[in-house]
Order: C-alpha cells, then sequence, then structure tokens
C-alpha cells in the first residue's frame, strides 16, 4: 500500500513560482517512478512530469523550461518546482507513483506493481 500527500499549492502570481511535494508513505518495496499530472479545464488527467528512480525525466511540452521535477529518494518525496506560472497552469495537480508491493504468506510470496495517486493540491494563477 502507498500513501502519497501532496503539498504546496496554492496562489501564485503570473510569472511567479511554486514548489510541489508529495511524500510517499506505505510498505512498498521502491517507487520505480514519481510525477506529477494535472486535470485542465475540459481535458482528460495528463502528465506534467515524471522522474523515476534512476532520475531520468519526462516533461510536457507546455512546461518545459519552466516546471522542474526532482526526487529525494531516501525521503521517498517528490518535487515539482513551477516557476514562470501562466494563468493557464490553474487546476489541481496530482502526485503519482508507481510503485512495487510485497505480498507474502506461508502459501504465496511476489512482488507487484501498482500505480498510486494523490488526493490533489490546488494551484491557481493569477492574471
Amino acid at each position: 500500500q502507498v500513501q502519497l500527500r501532496e503539498s504546496g499549492g496554492g496562489l501564485a502570481d503570473s510569472g511567479g513560482s511554486l514548489r510541489l511535494s508529495c511524500e510517499a508513505t506505505g510498505t512498498f518495496v521502491s517507487l520505480e517512478v514519481m510525477g506529477w499530472y494535472r486535470e485542465l479545464p475540459g481535458t482528460q488527467r495528463e502528465l506534467v512530469a515524471t522522474i523515476s528512480q534512476e532520475k531520468s525525466t519526462n516533461y510536457a511540452d507546455s512546461v518545459k523550461g519552466r516546471f522542474t521535477i526532482s526526487r529525494d529518494n531516501a525521503k521517498n518525496t517528490v518535487y515539482l518546482q513551477m516557476n514562470d506560472l501562466r494563468p493557464e497552469d490553474t487546476t489541481v495537480y496530482f502526485c503519482y507513483a508507481d510503485g512495487t508491493l510485497y505480498y507474502a504468506s506461508h502459501v504465496l510470496q511476489t512482488y507487484a506493481s501498482h500505480n498510486f495517486w494523490g488526493r490533489g493540491t490546488q494551484v491557481t494563477v493569477s492574471r
């Protein structure tokens, strides 16, 4: 089981900055990929940025050069530094993790990968 808790959302001026944090807790073995998604008005949930355990990153074209994702593996925490914010960035941002869990009993011992989502944190950018 993995629980994701986001923080750092809030209100920023156009051109301003915010830093989102997401801490993962639970009984997972590892978190191979962590990242951030968002739901823009009238759209499906879309990728903002992801980062692997090896620190390989992937960004949406709309945030390249403005947002930076990072992670602290020791703290099981992923961050999203958002600079040069625009009003169109306004939405709820969801933390994501791809975690490997270990299940063990007298009859079964296995690893399994599952996707987990945080509750979301609101980001609002004023015009």
